[in-house]
């Protein structure tokens, strides 16, 4: 209001005498601690100063010298307590050359937290101790102890020098066994770099991921090097990088290689795809690659689309915690497609401690799902915290569709001991539907478990529709098991299909 009746002259004189008396109370500001103080706003207080008390800037000078010297004592006292440990940390840069460190000894506090675990849970290898578990095939470590060996099972506290690890219980178990661990330390000793790697504060533009891509590009699904080139990823020159990026990705795009229609599995030799894969997926593939219908922006451009393809994810659990923009590559590799993801699982909610509590259940949603719908017109993800038997027994999904449904089941551990029983329900249930069930595995026995318990109790009621081997985009990452630190494997190394058998005509013996 004063400065409505005031002219244009007064105001710019006013100004510079406020800019004047600012300056010279900044230094000390700026000098001073992260704490807020009285005169943290010099420019409104200029004013209100000018006119109440007529403060000259000696006298501001001479007040902002005690605020400095005042703020600058707790600085010194927080400088004598320090930082947390864990900033520290986060501001230490490892160099490409300086990433080999022992667990026990990491510069990175998770990784200090990793050994200890490891210390607690995990036993020593050496055939001289007695058995802690049954062992779970003919590669597991704990298949060459006797059940009734000369020691008592014994903690891993000695960390080999080599791969950084602990694994052994003392110094002379590791060197009376160097020959059977020398097996995996190489690959060990990768998995300790990678890891500090990820805490190593370095940027990665290796997790900048592509955007949409024009029609008239077309991927190449050959192996991971051609499909990051067509579809314009950032240029990765060296193979650190290339394991960490295929970690995530092996997710998203392990499902759209079988379900794409440039996809490298094919009905020709050794193209792994069978007769009745081939049926399953030109169904879903004529609904993932619509035709052109010129469709426009504008209200005469509006087209009428097919309904969105369901994808079940069932015993989820790492992968539901996956950044959005990785699975969005989904959306990407079929641009005229809608696709709704739908995460199963008790595990579902594994590392999302952000979106607790979860949604109540209610008429509307009786299985308390957590519905994802702005992820982009295309895409929709909904999280169930349920087994999916029991949502089968109640029709929630119901009716299922070759043309628009597919299950994917990453690692399940179908023959496991430990989860074999949880899937005995759900099994003669996927079979029923009739669509697509593809399966990976973390290892070529882990799947070959898998596929003998499917034979065990569902034979002669299932088609094969991919036929058992190695992924062609799995992760090239290999991961370290913490409570068996000899058991290596990595991310989707096996894929498989098949689906409940289809009886298009009986034959009746006479």
């Amino acid at each position: 209001m004063r400065a409505g009746f005031t002219c244009d002259r007064c105001l710019q004189s006013l100004r510079l005498s406020v800019r004047a008396q600012v300056s010279n109370v900044r230094p000390g500001y700026v000098s001073g601690s992260r704490r807020k103080h009285h005169l943290a706003s010099p420019i409104a207080g200029g004013l209100e100063s000018r006119q109440k008390s007529r403060i000259q800037p000696k006298e501001l000078q001479e007040s902002s010298k005690r605020l400095t010297s005042s703020a600058a004592r707790p600085r010194v006292q927080a400088s004598s307590a320090g930082p947390s440990q864990h900033l520290n940390e986060a501001r230490t840069l490892l160099k490409p050359n300086n990433l080999f460190h022992p667990f026990s000894k990491s510069p990175a506090h998770a990784i200090r937290q990793r050994a200890e675990f490891i210390k607690q849970n995990a036993f020593c290898p050496h055939p001289s101790h007695q058995q802690t578990r049954l062992p779970d095939s003919p590669h597991d470590p704990e298949a060459r102890k006797d059940p009734h060996g000369a020691l008592p099972p014994a903690h891993s506290h000695f960390e080999c020098p080599d791969c950084g690890v602990p694994i052994y219980c003392s110094e002379e178990h590791w060197m009376d066994d160097f020959e059977a661990h020398l097996e995996v330390c190489e690959t060990i000793r990768q998995i300790n770099e990678d890891d500090h790697d990820l805490h190593s504060g370095r940027f990665f533009p290796e997790f900048s991921y592509p955007g949409p891509q024009d029609d008239n590009f077309v991927i190449n699904m050959t192996n991971w090097d051609t499909f990051l080139y067509t579809r314009e990823f950032e240029a990765i020159n060296n193979d650190r990088s290339m394991r960490q990026v295929t970690r995530m990705l092996t997710y998203p795009i392990t499902v759209g290689s079988v379900l794409h229609e440039l996809s490298p599995y094919g009905i020709k030799k050794g193209g792994r795809l069978t007769v009745e894969g081939l049926k399953s997926m030109a169904a879903l593939r004529y609904t993932l690659h619509p035709p052109r219908t010129g469709e426009g922006t504008d209200i005469a451009g509006l087209r009428l689309k097919a309904p969105p393809v369901r994808i079940f994810i069932l015993g989820a659990r790492a992968e539901s915690s996956l950044p959005r923009d990785v699975w969005l590559q989904l959306t990407h590799m079929f641009p005229r497609a809608i696709i709704q993801l739908i995460f199963i699982g008790p595990e579902a909610m594994a590392n999302r401690d952000s979106e607790f509590p979860l949604p109540e259940r209610t008429p509307a949603n009786p299985f308390g799902g957590i519905v994802e719908d702005r992820l982009g017109p295309q895409m929709k993800i909904t999280t169930y915290v349920d087994y999916f038997h029991t949502m089968h027994q109640a029709q929630y999904f119901h009716p299922y569709d070759p043309y628009f449904d597919c299950f994917m089941l990453f690692h399940p551990g179908l023959g496991h001991p430990a989860s074999s029983f949880e899937w005995a329900e759900t099994l003669p249930q996927l079979l029923e539907t009739k669509v697509p069930i593809i399966c990976t595995g973390y290892t070529q026995w882990d799947m070959d478990r898998d596929i003998k318990w499917v034979h065990e109790k569902c034979a002669g009621e299932f088609d094969i529709l991919l036929e058992p081997g190695e992924n062609i985009f799995r992760s090239l990452r290999w991961d370290l098991n913490d409570l068996d630190p000899h058991d290596v494997s990595c991310g989707n190394w096996g894929i498989w299909a098949f689906r409940g058998k289809r009886y298009e005509a009986t034959y009746k013996n006479e």
